[in-house]
């Protein structure tokens, strides 16, 4: 309720240009416990934030993901104004993925969900990409889905401990249901075929909840960080550049993982940067470790 009288006195306008009056104190991040893992998610938003173009956010951006300093990045939305952007302002990551169009580099066009992961702590043992359909090695359309959407995978290997785990990271679609179930139970049948006896973390923007079938599908084999972390502060994910106690309860994104890690901790990142919005997303993360 306190959250909600705090945002009530502010503009839309001045929620597109100015978030420092609701950054939350109890959701800022804490640091890294040693031995784990940080894997992040965060839809980067592929177009303006109330008016607030990509251009203008890039800058902001980069620095909130430096700020977090995750191991592994799921990203989604990623144009190639964002992936030049990436590729040269995040030097201490490698990254992984292909546009969902035809399957070219995300650099030239298209929009992506490609990997970010540290390159001195990772080696990259193998990668690929399928789409969201009943055709994964072609470029198509899933049952009912508005858009082609794109899933990528990164299979690593810590280069201090030797531990290898998969991060599957993807965005499933924002206009059918249909879609995203059928997406959901593709997804869960490759991670199934072809990474069984892996230990799995995956990331996506859902568009859909933790009330929505796609997300009991997902949630049958992988648990959910914000679930099951010992140490979680958390908050809506998606505000749509607006204010975000109208929205205090939406998740949409999410960080899940099979039953070779337990999550230590869980953030939702609501601090913004130079008072302003990276996103229409709060980027999210979870320091994992694995059980053994």
């Amino acid at each position: 309720m306190a959250l909600t009288s705090l945002f009530s006195s502010f503009s839309d306008k001045e929620f597109a240009d100015s978030c420092e009056q609701y950054d939350f104190p109890r959701i800022a991040a804490k640091a890294q416990k040693p031995g784990t893992l940080r894997i992040m998610s965060y839809n980067i938003r592929c177009g303006d934030v109330n008016g607030v173009e990509v251009r203008d956010r890039i800058g902001i951006s980069v620095r909130q993901i430096k700020e977090v300093m995750p191991d592994s990045l799921g990203i989604q939305e990623a144009t190639p104004e964002w992936m030049k952007a990436l590729n040269r302002e995040l030097p201490l990551y490698d990254w992984v993925g292909v546009e969902r169009e035809n399957g070219s580099s995300p650099l030239k066009a298209g929009e992506s969900c490609p990997i970010f992961y540290l390159k001195d702590r990772f080696e990259l043992i193998d990668s690929g990409n399928f789409w969201v359909s009943e055709t994964p090695d072609t470029p198509s359309f899933g049952p009912g889905a508005a858009c082609k959407r794109i899933c990528t995978w990164a299979k690593l290997k810590d280069r201090r401990t030797g531990d290898v785990f998969v991060h599957v990271n993807t965005h499933y679609d924002h206009v059918s249901e249909e879609a995203r179930v059928q997406g959901a139970l593709i997804v869960t049948r490759f991670i199934k075929e072809h990474f069984a006896a892996l230990p799995i973390v995956f990331t996506a923007d859902m568009n859909t909840t933790n009330e929505g079938e796609a997300y009991a599908t997902m949630t049958r084999d992988l648990a959910d960080a914000r679930f099951t972390a010992a140490d979680v502060l958390t908050y809506g994910t998606f505000h749509a550049g607006k204010d975000p106690a109208l929205k205090a309860d939406y998740y949409i994104d999410f960080v899940l993982l099979s039953d070779a890690f337990e999550a230590a901790a869980y953030r939702t990142v609501t601090k913004g940067v130079d008072g302003r919005f990276t996103s229409d997303h709060f980027p999210i993360y979870a320091d994992l470790k694995f059980k053994n």
